[in-house]
């Protein structure tokens, strides 16, 4: 028996202009259990319309989303089920956090779901101990700063354990400190086997961290599958505006001129082919330390 998609969007339609135009297109897609992947494409491609009618925020004019094989429930107790299981964290988190205080915006979500007050601080406390939180737990949220705030609205949502965690566009206007932690907390979500839907234009972060690449177009799944497939295909990347990650073009390049050999794994990270670089380093110092010997 197949495995049941954790996710599956069946031929969803979504307008806000009354039907005129679509920003969700007939799109459908599966997603299973445990993995990670990275929606991309250009601007008004439909990635963050889609996120919110994940979310039930917004509800398609067609079509059918499924959690765990059954359709959406509208209702306000389904609502309240599906978002304590199905979370988003918004690219900016001013829409998101709205009580006076970090402990106060951190507790709310999962005192809604009926948990006991003793439960939900133990909760609470968990979570702010495993974001770095405690620093600044007491303080106003709208005192923090972009890269807290940041945590504060993943911190929202973890506390409920939600099945799927959706980030849009997690880095966009962080600085490099905090755009590493919040990658670092992506990756302690996946570690767990939180599944990880996240909007994104990094090519390089999504080839290194991604189990798939959903190409989004005019509302529509362009191309759905692994992030070597996807960022090979010159030409699918072009219609969505996205360049090859920086790592492939340097691999093709260091192939070209004979330095690397083609038939190498292709690289997913700088890591990988700074090791390959290393191996031939290696191998021409051995080679000029134990030359063959003359007949």
């Amino acid at each position: 028996m197949s495995e049941t998609p954790i996710l599956k969007a069946e031929n969803i339609y979504y307008s806000y202009d009354n039907e005129k135009s679509h920003s969700l297109n007939g799109l459908s897609l599966e997603i299973f259990r445990g993995r990670k992947i990275a929606f991309m494409g250009a601007n008004g491609s439909g990635k963050s319309t889609f996120f919110l009618c994940c979310n039930g925020i917004n509800r398609p004019s067609k079509g059918t989303l499924y959690y765990c094989g059954e359709p959406y429930d509208y209702s306000r107790k389904g609502l309240l089920k599906l978002r304590s299981k199905v979370g988003i964290i918004f690219q900016d988190p001013d829409n998101q956090l709205f009580s006076a205080s970090v402990y106060q915006e951190i507790s709310f979500g999962i005192l809604n779901l009926g948990v006991s007050p003793e439960e939900a601080r133990q909760e609470v406390e968990q979570v702010i101990d495993k974001l770095e939180i405690t620093p600044f737990r007491h303080k106003p949220t709208h005192a923090l700063s972009g890269g807290q705030k940041k945590q504060v609205s993943i911190a929202d949502i973890l506390v409920m354990h939600p099945d799927i965690i959706i980030l849009d566009e997690p880095a966009a206007a962080l600085d490099p400190k905090h755009t590493i932690l919040v990658n670092k907390i992506v990756d302690q979500l996946t570690e767990e086997g939180i599944t990880v839907l996240m909007s994104t234009h990094d090519v390089d972060y999504a080839l290194a961290w991604a189990d798939e690449i959903v190409l989004l177009h005019e509302g529509q799944v362009l191309m759905q599958g692994s992030p070597l497939d996807v960022f090979t295909d010159k030409e699918i990347l072009t219609q969505t505006n996205l360049a090859q990650p920086a790592v492939l073009q340097l691999f093709e390049s260091l192939c070209k001129k004979g330095i690397l050999d083609a038939s190498l794994p292709l690289p997913r990270d700088l890591h990988t082919l700074e090791h390959y670089i290393e191996n031939i380093q290696t191998s021409h110092n051995k080679e000029e330390t134990n030359p063959c010997p003359q007949k």
